[in-house]
């Protein structure tokens, strides 16, 4: 199989899986993309926020994240952010709280049932500073220096094309804008064995990088000033993280 046709496919289940969560969440479910007991030990979902009152319950339901991308973002008024892989809204809604109305949230998913599924919790709440955009997290449906801050929460680990991610999130960044992303890591020694088995447990997988990994994508996509700070060990090899990083300016 050529390396295209693999990526394509690989997209194309990432889809279908999640817009199945999708309608799971539209019948009322909350939806574990894992290990129950990976939510349960508080490594995943709506539990890693500490400021979600007051959003659609639908939002906390359709939280499959590992970690508070906004809460490390530095999101000031009057900024624009954008989500990447926003799925059912909770991180771009909490980041139109936090940029106020003279800000805006993008987020930006694969899954049209997803997209669907924000655009209501954002009616439901009110909240009229945000705009959900069907596209790919690689080809980014933006312009070219459109945004102040790229987030992401426990996605693009799901991505078979990290690099190309990395950079369309430094092109869609205004120079001096900031990178801050929740995601999974795989530590230092890890076989493909144990990452496969790890990602099955976790329900993420394919682009899962290594911290010096991680560093040496976002290097060659013109980032700066890079930090990765492991946050919580979800087992198997895998470490949760906050990834920070600039476009210099």
């Amino acid at each position: 199989m050529n390396e295209s046709l693999d990526r394509a496919e690989i997209h194309a289940a990432v889809v279908e899986r999640y817009g199945g969560l999708a309608r799971a969440v539209r019948d009322g479910r909350y939806v574990v993309d894992c290990d129950p007991q990976v939510f349960a030990d508080g490594y995943f979902g709506s539990v890693a926020y500490g400021d979600s009152a007051e959003l659609p319950e639908g939002a906390l339901r359709a939280s499959l994240g590992c970690g508070d991308p906004v809460a490390v973002a530095d999101l000031k008024p009057g900024e624009t952010v954008l989500d990447l892989g926003s799925g059912g809204g909770i991180d771009v809604l909490l980041s139109a709280r936090r940029v106020g109305p003279t800000g805006m949230a993008y987020g930006v998913d694969a899954t049209p049932e997803m997209v669907e599924l924000a655009r209501g919790h954002a009616a439901e709440a009110g909240v009229s500073n945000v705009e959900f955009l069907l596209g790919r997290i690689e080809d980014l449906p933006l312009p070219d220096a459109q945004v102040d801050v790229v987030i992401s929460n426990c996605v693009i680990n799901l991505s078979a094309d990290t690099a190309q991610v990395l950079a369309e999130a430094f092109r869609v960044l205004r120079p001096g804008g900031r990178l801050g992303i929740s995601d999974l890591i795989a530590d230092d020694g890890v076989d493909a064995a144990q990452l496969e088995a790890a990602a099955a447990r976790t329900g993420c997988g394919v682009g899962t990088q290594t911290a010096s990994g991680y560093r040496g994508l976002l290097e060659a996509a013109g980032f700066a000033d890079i930090r990765i700070t492991p946050t919580v060990d979800a087992g198997g090899g895998l470490t949760s993280a906050i990834v920070q990083a600039t476009k210099p300016a």
